[in-house]
């Protein structure tokens, strides 16, 4: 029997659960280097990239991304970054694994294209859509189910993406990563959403820089506006797995823990239980996760939602519903937390007695037009390195 489509699903009333964050996941495996955050893994390293696949199937995942992040030649060769393979090669690896996982389940294949280098540096329209139009080809040849433009800062680059994408005939879901302050000039969530779903967007939404509720808040919002403009689209929401109570309108990405300190922020499987249902009580049925989210954290999505579903993810053999594996624990006060009132009502501790509850944001406030985001193919110079790190002490000083 063939599979049903997304929109199809979408339209039955289905849950649709995404994958993680393939980026942050295969940083911390060693496969993806931190800064270029490019999915070369998916020729180097395929056997890495085909296990995270499979390990998101496992824990209830029905939608198997391309690990095509920042996969588009600009990024591949920026800032001294030099390649032994083109971003063609990485693109067609990434949708052959995503493809091969996807058929050992009732899972479809999303070739994903993101915000790039070009748009930042004010390179003209023409060339911008050029660069999705190299990811669209490698996506037809090898005839991904559909497509998702994701991961964009500015609404006028998602709009293009969606224009490209759109002239395949594919299913085409975009998604901003922004919370309820808009994007990075302040266009609103809800006139984002307004524009991607008449650029062609069937399912619009927002993905990483924030955390589940934040990011769930901002769909609302969405929602809103295209119900009051009279459109329809399905909606979509794919956070970050860490609390961002403390984050600007840049989201995480001003953190100063970003990237490598972010440990103590990560939310628990429990977190997500109250995520996955905050989620669907909005309205919202294509949810899954971006930075941050593990297997474990999909697999307790999955389980939210099983009784929607109708069925647990595989996963779940191996994990009691609300702890319930911990009966069979040989300490007494273990067994004692193997119910569901004791992790709903718990306040993990972070162990760190000098650390602060909350962070304040660098917020250097620099986006797309301004000088010092002009992107180029060599390395960062000595002098570039300085004048970052002076304009870093007085941004510190000002705080």
């Amino acid at each position: 029997m063939p599979k049903k489509g997304i929109i199809e699903r979408l339209n039955a009333g289905e849950v649709v659960i995404g994958d993680g964050g393939f980026v942050f996941a295969l940083e911390k495996r060693g496969y993806v280097k931190a800064g270029p955050w490019t999915p070369e893994a998916t020729v180097t390293h395929p056997e890495a990239v085909r296990q995270l696949h499979r390990e998101f199937l496992r824990a209830g995942a029905n939608v198997m991304q391309t690990f095509t992040f920042y996969a588009s030649d600009d990024k591949l060769e920026n800032r001294g970054q030099t390649l032994k393979f083109s971003g063609a090669q990485v693109n067609e690896a990434a949708c052959d694994l995503a493809r091969e996982v996807a058929n050992e389940g009732d899972a479809l294949v999303a070739g994903g294209v993101c915000q790039t280098p070009s748009y930042l540096s004010c390179k003209s329209e023409n060339e911008v859509k050029a660069i999705f139009k190299k990811q669209l080809d490698v996506f037809m040849k090898k005839n991904v189910d559909f497509l998702i433009a994701e991961y964009f800062e500015h609404v006028e680059e998602a709009e293009w993406a969606v224009q490209v994408m759109k002239t395949s005939g594919k299913p085409v879901a975009a998604s901003m990563c922004i919370g309820p302050e808009g994007d990075m000039h302040k266009v609103s969530p809800g006139e984002c959403a307004v524009r991607l779903v008449e650029a062609g967007a069937q399912i619009i939404g927002v993905n990483c820089h924030f955390d589940p509720l934040t990011s769930v808040e901002a769909v609302k919002m969405m929602k809103a506006a295209v119900e009051e403009a009279g459109l329809k689209a399905h909606y979509m929401v794919q956070p970050l797995a860490y609390h961002t109570p403390d984050c600007n309108c840049q989201g995480f990405i001003d953190l100063p823990e970003f990237p490598f300190a972010l440990e103590p922020r990560i939310l628990t499987r429990w977190d997500m239980h109250k995520y996955a249902r905050e989620a669907y009580t909005a309205g919202i049925r294509f949810i899954g996760g971006c930075c941050g989210f593990e297997p474990y954290h999909i697999r307790a999505v999955a389980e939210e939602l099983a009784s929607e579903r109708g069925f647990l993810p595989p996963g779940s053999e191996k994990h009691g519903a609300w702890g319930a594996g911990l009966e069979m624990h040989t300490k007494p006060w273990v067994r004692a937390r193997a119910r569901r009132d004791y992790w709903e009502s718990i306040h993990p501790a972070s162990g760190r007695p000098k650390c602060p509850s909350l962070s304040t944001p660098v917020g250097w406030g620099v986006t797309k037009g301004n000088t010092e985001l002009l992107q180029h193919r060599e390395a960062t110079t000595t002098q570039e390195m300085q004048q970052v790190l002076e304009r870093q002490k007085k941004a510190k000083s000002s705080v």
